[in-house]
């Protein structure tokens, strides 16, 4: 069992974005887009309320604060969420509690205050080093503020995630290079590294840049890779590279097919009952989202049980992002249904060569992991 708690508000949507951040209208420091913080912070604890009776008893091994920008809350506020947060869960006492940052809103004494609020983990929105490909990404930080965000990060938390990107609008190998380089100057325990996509219904994709071609993107990628391997990283999911023991318990727990509350607006939660397995969605816009839960005591917009059908595709859409992985028998764990049900797509993918023949593991090959969407098609119908 995790928690994700979302916070909506950046202080500039970038064009490449399709998550669910709004801009900040008014940049006091109380007031984000209009809304007040301690509204929002109170929303947030009535809405983990509600989720109380269905995991009742459980343990939580993780939370991840996510946005938009969480690091725009003071460290004031962060405190009393996450007090409030330990107050109404069986959080383990080890428990990976991560914040995203964007490098523009860091602070050395707020990200302090953030750490002695409990904090333990920090990802930063890095994206790249350089100027240039800073300001196509629309980034509203240069190349040097990165590079302070991520000293003071290292200088408050012992695990820090550097988020970067490839494929950037007329991105060199060289220039793709030299990112790398950087960010491994820093010896963070994890990166991750992302191909750049023209999402639906963001600026670039009715305004599209010109992007690195296919081969180009191929070459870039497979450099990466050597430079990260060669440092010492393992890549353990599609996009994730991380040093011994340094891998993100949160995530893994996505990618695992794992159970987790999502309050906030527009968060999803996973919860696992004896006899079934529901997904819910939480109102959208945060001004729509607060009034819900001090009108009705409630934002769900949705709360559904997955057909027996849909779950075969829902957890191989996630554990074959793993490079090790998963063992077999874990189908059957956390989707009740006999390994049965999905030997055709077994049989068809291992005759592909994009999955693994290890009759003990899911696990997609090299391949597989290269064209990981005809991997995961596979198991659609």
């Amino acid at each position: 069992m995790a928690l994700y708690i979302h916070f909506p508000w950046c202080e500039k949507k970038c064009p490449y974005c399709d998550f669910n951040s709004h801009q900040i209208k008014d940049q006091s420091s109380n007031l984000l887009g209009g809304f007040d913080e301690q509204r929002y912070i109170n929303a947030l604890i009535a809405d983990l309320e509600t989720e109380l009776p269905n995991i009742w008893g459980r343990h939580v091994h993780s939370i991840f604060i996510g946005g938009g920008t969480p690091s725009l809350l003071s460290a004031a506020g962060m405190d009393q969420l996450l007090c409030a947060v330990r107050a109404r869960l069986n959080l383990e006492p080890d428990a990976e509690i991560t914040m995203e940052a964007n490098p523009g809103s860091v602070e050395a004494e707020k990200l302090a205050g953030f750490a002695k609020a409990g904090i333990n983990r920090v990802s930063l929105g890095i994206q790249s080093f350089q100027d240039e490909q800073l300001k196509a990404l629309g980034r509203i930080h240069n190349g040097a503020e990165a590079k302070h965000a991520v000293e003071i990060a290292l200088a408050n938390f012992k695990s820090v995630n550097l988020d970067l990107m490839y494929g950037l609008p007329n991105q060199s190998l060289e220039a793709a290079r030299s990112d790398i380089e950087t960010a491994l100057s820093f010896q963070t325990p994890h990166l991750s590294l992302y191909n750049l996509t023209l999402e639906p219904n963001t600026y670039f994709a009715n305004f599209p840049p010109k992007l690195p071609s296919d081969d180009e993107i191929d070459a870039i990628f497979e450099q990466n890779l050597a430079l990260l391997t060669g440092a010492g990283y393992q890549r353990y999911e599609v996009s994730a590279y991380a040093k011994k023991d340094q891998e993100c318990k949160h995530n893994l727990n996505y990618w695992r097919f794992g159970d987790y509350i999502g309050i906030g607006a527009g968060a999803h939660g996973k919860i696992s009952y004896p006899a079934k397995i529901t997904r819910q969605v939480r109102e959208r816009h945060p001004e729509t989202y607060m009034q819900a839960m001090e009108t009705k005591g409630n934002a769900l917009i949705e709360s559904r049980e997955i057909p027996v059908k849909d779950l075969p595709f829902e957890f191989m859409l996630n554990t074959l992002r793993l490079t090790d992985g998963v063992d077999t028998n874990t189908f059957s764990e956390r989707t009740g249904l006999p390994l049965s049900v999905i030997s055709k797509g077994l049989d068809a993918a291992s005759k592909k060569g994009l999955l693994d023949e290890n009759p003990s593991k899911l696990k997609a090959t090299t391949l597989g992991l290269r064209y990981l969407n005809n991997l995961q098609e596979i198991f659609l119908d």
